[in-house]
């Protein structure tokens, strides 16, 4: 009867691994941990076959999820479009609360239907088992036989914690981490006193724009957390599973951050370094990012024994916001490299809504959805290198073709003009606008050219104020320098902080466009 009820509580299983030469496990499988072996180079996966029962009762699980889901995003106009019909009256909602519970009895039938067909089929059974094992205690052997099945992988067993920094540090009388800190934007009107009448006619807005961002908003923003497009993706996200189970050999992690949040972590043994590639689970918010990264460094230094000063950040996208807020908290990380990132979100979310929504979309961004990298970007004071998509279709504010619209340039200039506010003056600022215009590499080394930038006399300028003053930005240099000594250095400057890569958002970044962040 317990392993009935595993069956009917446990996770989705998708694929089994196992050794190439091995043959498909009989009917009569022993439940034991002992009976798998784990996945390597000379392994094939297979996708899970269900049994009848389990297949038709999964269907129906999964179309009641997707209609789930569409309720949810819809929600607040099916709330308004109810309230305006007046359906949601006491004698409206009571036989609607009825109806909504028996259709919660049938499901919950479905699924207990569905861990018959699971306890009856002696492969899931098998996994099952391991994963039980595997959570009882977490041995080598046991993770090296659960590495053997890919599924649900909420069910996985907490590898790291975020308490265990926090619980080292007050063993030893240090502070405890609870959670992490976000900058946040300034009050539009700061002269304005915060009475309780302008509270009131400020609620309004104020749940609108909460409304929007947890319904439609962070799907939008994050598209990756919706469930019907995961669905869609779910075989190539398998594929790409298989080959990283492969490449890890095994080596997986899951990390539980702060806010319950889970990050489901794989390790690439490349030249005796672990690389950790992260995927985040559930539907994400600025601040459950910030979580999960805060999270993934904490397991990279006190788990693998990384020290920050050995931590190189790379993020794509996106992802800028957790890199730059990492690098902003963990101020010792050696370098930090942005690919296809952007400044700010408010310019990108307006490119995408209505002109008449421009102040609920800002109020909505700027409350809920502050995603302000070149903010948190400034308060870094390591190497960092963007790299610039020339095709880029998504950071784009108009079209792709429109080079300049690209807020991966307004995110160099916010960064130059934060660490050399003396060079990035009128002339530094207007040359290097000219440069990111250029549309080719001929056009750049035209402009390089054309103010005859010498690399020499630039390094030696850095070099001799650092040595004088010392690496902290901001810095005063340029101050006493003639406007054509402020144009090269702020060519070059700009040369060192931004490469082109000529592809559109999505494309894989090839390994040798990949180099390392230039310091001085």
């Amino acid at each position: 009867m317990a392993k009935l009820l595993s069956c009917v509580l446990g996770p989705r299983l998708y694929k089994i691994y196992r050794e190439r030469d091995s043959e498909r496990a009989p009917a009569s499988v022993p439940e034991t941990p002992t009976a798998v072996t784990a996945p390597h180079s000379s392994s094939w996966d297979t996708y899970y076959q269900p049994r009848a029962l389990e297949k038709h009762a999964d269907s129906i699980l999964a179309l009641a999820s997707v209609f789930w889901s569409i309720s949810y995003y819809s929600s607040p106009f099916a709330f308004f479009y109810l309230y305006r019909k007046g359906y949601l009256s006491l004698s409206k909602v009571v036989p609607f609360s009825h109806y909504a519970g028996t259709l919660l009895l049938l499901l919950a039938g479905v699924a207990c239907l569905r861990g018959i067909g699971r306890w009856t089929n002696p492969q899931y059974r098998q996994f099952i088992t391991i994963l039980e094992a595997t959570h009882r205690n977490q041995s080598s052997e046991n993770k090296r036989q659960l590495a053997n099945y890919n599924f649900d992988f909420r069910s996985w067993p907490v590898d790291f914690h975020w308490e265990e920094p926090s619980s080292r540090k007050e063993s030893r009388g240090g502070p405890s981490r609870r959670g992490v800190a976000l900058l946040r934007p300034e009050p539009l009107h700061r002269g304005t006193a915060d009475t309780l009448l302008n509270r009131v006619k400020k609620l309004p807005c104020q749940i609108t724009s909460y409304l929007v961002a947890h319904t439609l908003g962070r799907r939008m923003l994050y598209p990756g957390s919706v469930y019907l497009l995961q669905k869609a993706l779910m075989p190539v996200l398998l594929q790409g599973q298989a080959r990283l189970v492969e490449e890890c050999n095994g080596r997986r992690a899951k990390l539980l951050a702060c806010d319950g949040n889970e990050i489901d972590t794989m390790f690439v043994d490349r030249r005796g370094t672990a690389e950790p590639q992260g995927q985040k689970l559930g539907v994400p918010f600025p601040q459950n990012e910030a979580n999960a990264m805060d999270v993934v460094v904490q397991f990279a230094i006190h788990r693998l024994g990384f020290q920050p000063q050995d931590i190189i950040i790379y993020a794509w996208s996106i992802g800028g916001f957790t890199a730059t807020w990492a690098a902003m908290s963990y101020p010792d990380v050696s370098a930090m490299i942005l690919d296809a990132s952007f400044d700010d979100l408010v310019p990108l979310a307006l490119k995408v809504m209505p002109d008449s929504w421009r102040g609920l979309v800002t109020r909505t961004v700027r409350q809920h959805l502050n995603l302000n990298n070149a903010e948190q970007l400034c308060r870094y004071q390591g190497p960092v290198l963007l790299i610039r998509r020339t095709k880029d279709e998504i950071i784009t504010t108009t079209v792709p073709e429109d080079i300049m619209s690209n807020r991966g340039n307004d995110l160099l200039l916010k960064l130059l003009q934060h660490r050399y506010p003396r060079v990035m003056a009128e002339e530094g600022l207007r040359v290097v606008r000219q440069w990111l215009e250029a549309s080719s590499q001929l056009e750049e080394a035209s402009i390089y050219s054309r103010w005859e930038v010498e690399e020499d006399w630039c390094l030696s300028v850095l070099r001799s104020y650092q040595a004088e003053h010392g690496p902290d930005f901001p810095w005063s240099v340029g101050e006493d320098m003639s406007a054509d000594g402020r144009r090269q250095l702020a060519l070059f400057l700009a040369r060192k902080h931004l490469h082109n890569f000529e592809a559109t958002h999505c494309t894989p970044l090839p390994a040798q466009n990949f180099q390392m962040p230039w310091h001085l």
